[in-house]
């Protein structure tokens, strides 16, 4: 399964891959270098688009619901409705490799109808995180939403077998020691209009998001390694259209129960920065979620589900102080408590995977001498 990734990461191939390149020769050397090279970019490219996402789609519905938006669905379609654009860079890819007439530029259906089964999870916790963030905080709900890497870390022992270590163990029980501390502090962090009732429910939805959220993670790696073909990054492009278009389809039913579609005029006409800056930034909340969604998609691709929680997690205080600066957020001694916790938490996370990757690099090394020998 996501083993696959782990020996290519360790440098350990299977017997075909050892029969496809037991000719040490210059050009292999150079073509792994410029692949290695390649990789990296689209590493570092992925986690900005990340990057990006994860700090401006929270400011951005926040900033919906504070002047007037009062919708839950539309915000659930707006973190998926972007995926349009995805058509640009698959066209890109397409019309650069030429004219693949063997099929190997498409994604296998085994792939795309993962795709649609991840994207139905997506569309489930999109609304569970807009309802959450209309009755939460940005910083708040950040924080809540930080233990996902509590959820991939068991979901990903669970799924893929990564390796649950004492580092693992710590940043569980200091993460959620973190959400405990939160809860505690909820009278002073519950923004004004919002009764206590609603407060909890935020709450609770928030982190049930961020429990689906770790599950997906692992089950897309997974999705990955069993697609019965190479992996090309045309594919996973492919992979998150088809996820994105499920979960928009999905959230536009319930905007459709909901009437939402006939309320949008009525709202825009109310909001209180204007009908026009009402629809920009319905748009650019589309646009940046689909980079959000991007960048997760693509580091899975480049690493794993691992890294891809790790940088989440790694964004969490500049989402915080971003959210205190934009929308002047209290942050008291109890929040901070909690955000410390957190980070506590995620380098402990980090520090012990990254360890373990070490050791068994090292182990594998010692391996290789003693064939050697």
């Amino acid at each position: 399964m996501a083993m696959n990734i782990e020996r290519i990461e360790h440098g350990v191939v299977t017997d075909d891959e050892e029969n496809r390149t037991a000719v040490p020769t210059h050009p292999m050397k150079s073509s792994s270098l410029k692949s290695l090279i390649t990789k990296w970019w689209l590493l570092l490219l992925n986690a900005a688009l990340l990057a990006v996402g994860t700090i401006g789609g929270p400011l951005l519905l926040r900033l919906y619901f504070l002047h007037g938006g009062s919708r839950r669905w539309i915000p659930g379609l707006l973190q998926t409705g972007g995926f349009p654009i995805l058509l640009v860079p698959i066209g890109i890819l397409y019309v650069r490799q030429g004219s693949p007439r063997n099929g190997k530029f498409f994604a296998s259906p085994k792939l795309l109808l993962c795709g649609v089964f991840i994207g139905l999870l997506t569309g489930i916790d999109s609304f569970m995180y807009s309802l959450g963030l209309s009755y939460l905080p940005v910083s708040t709900s950040s924080l809540l939403l930080s233990t996902q890497l509590v959820f991939t870390a068991v979901f990903a022992l669970i799924i893929v077998r990564h390796k649950f270590t004492p580092y693992s163990a710590n940043a569980v029980v200091l993460m959620t020691l973190g959400s405990i501390l939160l809860g505690i502090s909820k009278s002073g962090d519950r923004p004004a209009g919002v009764t206590n009732a609603q407060y909890w429910l935020g709450f609770i939805v928030t982190l049930g998001a961020a429990a689906l959220l770790g599950f997906m993670l692992p089950i897309t790696e997974v999705s990955y390694t069993k697609v019965g073909k190479a992996l090309t990054y045309s594919s996973v492009l492919q992979f998150q259209f088809v996820a994105a278009l499920s979960a928009t389809l999905f959230c536009t039913i319930g905007m459709l129960i909901n009437k939402d579609f006939s309320a949008m005029p009525r709202e825009a006409s109310k909001y209180e920065l204007g009908t026009a800056k009402y629809y920009l930034v319905l748009l650019a909340s589309a646009i940046v979620w689909q980079l959000l969604f991007i960048g997760n998609m693509g580091l899975i691709f480049c690493s794993s589900s691992l890294t891809s929680g790790v940088v989440n997690a790694t964004l969490l205080p500049v989402t915080e102080i971003a959210a205190v600066i934009v929308y002047h957020e209290k942050f008291n001694g109890q929040k901070g408590m909690s955000l410390a916790l957190c980070i506590w938490g995620f380098a402990s996370y980090f520090y012990g995977s990254y360890n373990y990757r070490g050791t068994k690099k090292q182990q594998l090394g010692k391996g290789t001498e003693e064939v050697t020998k």
